[in-house]
C-alpha cells in the first residue's frame, strides 16, 4: 500500500494533472475561465475573493518553502528549527483560516444567490468538496503539530519524499514515516491537483502579463469644454438639400 500511495499514486497524478492542461487548453480555450459571477452579486465576493486568494498565495508560498528547500539551507543562513517552526505555525495558521473563511463565504454565496447558483456545474461542486477537504487537512495538520509531541518533522519524512518524486527515485519510507495527518493532507491535496485541469481552478495557470505591456486606453470626453476641439460629425449629407429644394 505504501508503495501504491507514495510511489505509484503520485505519478499518475502528474500524468492526469499535465494531460488535463494539455487537453483543455487545445479543446477547450473558451471554457479556461472562473466564469465570473460578479454581475449577480459583488458585495460578498469583495470580501470572499481577497480573503481566498490572498490567503492561498501565502499557503502556496509556505508550502514551497517547506517542501523545496531543505533543512540543511535554512540553518545555513542562521534560521533555526524552532525558530522556523514557529514562524510556519503562525503564518500558516492564519493563512490556512483566512483560505477557508473565504472559501466558506464563496460556497454560502454560489448557494444563497440564485443566478450564480443556477450556473454551478458538477465539477464546481466537486472542486469545492476536495478543496474544502483539503484546507481542512492542512489546518488539522497544523494543529496536531502543535498538541502532539509525537508527529514527527515534515522535513525530515515528506519535504524528502516530495523531491524525491522529481529525480524519479520516490523515497516511499520517507514518506511511510510521516504521522497519519500528514499522509491524509497529502492524499487529499494530490486529489485536489488531479480534478484541478477540469474545473475553474485552471484559471490559475493563465497569467494575464499582456497588460503589463498593452498601451493604456484613452478616454476622452465628448462636452463642449473651453479649450477643446468641437465634436465633428460622423457623415455630412451630401446633396440631400439641393434635392429637396
Amino acid at each position: 500500500m505504501n508503495v501504491v500511495l507514495w510511489g505509484v499514486y503520485p505519478y499518475l497524478v502528474l500524468v492526469v494533472f499535465f494531460g488535463g492542461l494539455i487537453w483543455r487548453y487545445r479543446y477547450d480555450q473558451f471554457g479556461w475561465t472562473t466564469r465570473s459571477s460578479q454581475l449577480y452579486e459583488s458585495k460578498l465576493l469583495r470580501i470572499a475573493s481577497p480573503l481566498f486568494h490572498f490567503g492561498i498565495l501565502v499557503v502556496v508560498v509556505g508550502h514551497f518553502i517547506g517542501l523545496v528547500i531543505p533543512e540543511s539551507w535554512t540553518d545555513a543562513i542562521g534560521v533555526s528549527e524552532h525558530m522556523y517552526h514557529v514562524m510556519a505555525l503562525s503564518l500558516g495558521a492564519v493563512a490556512g483560516i483566512a483560505t477557508l473563511a473565504g472559501v466558506a463565504l464563496l460556497i454560502y454565496r454560489r448557494r444563497k444567490t440564485g443566478p450564480v447558483f443556477m450556473a454551478t456545474t458538477k465539477n464546481d461542486k466537486l472542486m469545492y468538496v476536495v478543496l474544502v477537504a483539503a484546507i481542512v487537512a492542512g489546518l488539522a495538520t497544523t494543529v496536531v503539530s502543535v498538541f502532539d509531541p509525537n508527529v514527527t518533522n515534515y522535513r525530515e519524512t515528506v519535504s524528502p519524499w516530495f523531491r524525491s518524486l522529481w529525480v524519479l527515485q520516490p523515497d516511499v519510507d520517507a514518506m511511510a514515516a510521516a504521522s497519519t495527518s500528514f499522509h491524509v493532507h497529502v492524499v487529499v491535496g494530490l486529489a485536489l491537483f488531479a480534478i484541478w485541469p477540469f474545473t475553474r481552478l485552471v484559471h490559475a495557470f493563465t497569467a494575464p502579463l499582456h497588460y503589463l505591456f498593452r498601451p493604456y486606453i484613452v478616454y476622452r470626453s465628448r462636452d463642449d469644454v473651453p479649450g477643446t476641439r468641437a465634436a465633428r460629425p460622423g457623415w455630412d449629407p451630401v446633396g440631400t438639400r439641393d434635392r429637396d429644394r
